[in-house]
């Protein structure tokens, strides 16, 4: 395979250009106006952030894009999918909610906001694994499939199970559906926290497949019925049902590779990466530690392997922020460095699995030429 094209630029602006259109520029030069979008929908996704958190990239980024898309006779939405654990975007009302709050709507965005799974997060599209080796199929939002062409927009962060988010884990983990999520998260049934049930039955009536009943006054979930589709999650209003995240983080990584293969295979796809606010951990928190890094710049690429390879090694040749959670980590007597910045900020987390399982299965490629421009 020959390397791909990453295409790099700073945040450095002129007095008269706009960090926007210097994203724009950069995305034209990756190559964006050369997909055929007239009269198709164009699926831009990426993550509205938790309530709370500060550090998901601004609603103006997004409207650059979709302006891109517009300019080419597309038809773009934002969009994302419900998430497995208990917040404000469990469900599709408070995940737009969410959203709002945040800055995106259509007035900020300038296009629709669309959340791919559904209201509980169970509308999804059963997909082929091409060459598979963890996931013979992926469980994805409905309206992410349905979508003609995908664009990733993502923030490049730290994360505190995957090592870092980029490309990869924007698409393979955030599209997928709930019952995806746990798919790739846990090799787990969900369970009840009987402190937690308040024996409602809502989830009882939810249940697709007849796995819950009440036992002792509290709701029950038969692991030999359940089918995994999460759909007893979103319909809880007590938080009494959760998923162990115990899967393996280089088994996850590699799941979230394969997943991210289900849902690009044989669609134009485009990725953008920015590497700013670059915070510890997920924008899923509802929270976010000092960023561990500087700002790095913008990165655009039709190969997602190859983008996120690119701008996981930039991170790498950075100087870590003194006072973060990386700082704080170096500064330790005690503490065995790893020559990595995401390992050193979380020392449990793989960071090289979803790359060489991501190349291995032919997602893309971990060989590139970055292309610089100013």
């Amino acid at each position: 395979m020959e390397k791909a094209k990453v295409y790099f630029t700073d945040f450095r602006t002129q007095l008269d250009v706009s960090i926007l259109e210097k994203l724009k520029k950069l995305c034209r030069k990756a190559g964006i106006d050369s997909i055929d979008m007239k009269g198709k929908f164009v699926a831009i996704k990426m993550n509205f952030g938790e309530r709370g958190n500060m550090a998901f990239l601004r609603p103006s980024y997004a409207r650059a894009i979709a302006e891109l898309v517009q300019e080419n006779g597309g038809i773009p939405f934002l969009t994302d999918c419900n998430t497995l654990y208990a917040g404000y975007r469990r469900h599709a009302l408070e995940h737009m909610d969410t959203a709002n709050l945040n800055g995106f709507n259509t007035v900020t965005t300038g296009c629709q906001i669309v959340i791919a799974d559904g209201l509980r997060g169970t509308d999804d599209v059963i997909v082929p694994v091409p060459n598979g080796e963890y996931c013979e199929e992926a469980y994805v939002g409905r309206a992410l499939m349905d979508a003609d062409i995908i664009i990733s927009l993502n923030h490049f962060k730290g994360h505190e199970l995957t090592g870092f988010g980029g490309a990869i884990k924007n698409i393979g983990m955030g599209g997928g559906s709930r019952a995806g999520k746990m798919h790739q998260h846990s090799a787990c049934k969900p369970s009840v926290d009987q402190s937690k049930c308040r024996a409602c039955r809502r989830c009882v009536g939810e249940c697709g497949s007849d796995a819950i009943s009440l036992k002792s006054g509290r709701a029950f979930i038969d692991p030999d019925i359940c089918k995994g589709c999460g759909r007893c999650i979103g319909a809880c209003a007590f938080d009494a049902i959760t998923v162990p995240f115990n899967q393996v983080n280089g088994i996850l990584n590699c799941k979230m590779a394969e997943y991210t293969a289900a849902i690009v295979n044989n669609r134009p796809q485009f990725h953008v990466s920015l590497a700013m606010d670059i915070s510890p951990c997920c924008d899923c928190h509802c929270e976010n530690d000092a960023p561990i890094l500087p700002n790095i710049g913008m990165f655009a690429s039709m190969d997602p392997v190859a983008i996120d390879q690119c701008a996981y090694d930039m991170c790498q040749k950075a100087t870590p922020v003194d006072n973060s959670q990386l700082g704080d980590n170096l500064k330790k007597i005690d503490w065995k460095k790893n020559n990595d910045h995401f390992k050193d900020t979380n020392p449990t987390v793989d960071t090289e699995s979803a790359l060489a399982h991501g190349e291995k299965i032919g997602l893309g490629t971990r060989d590139y030429e970055m292309i610089v421009m100013k």
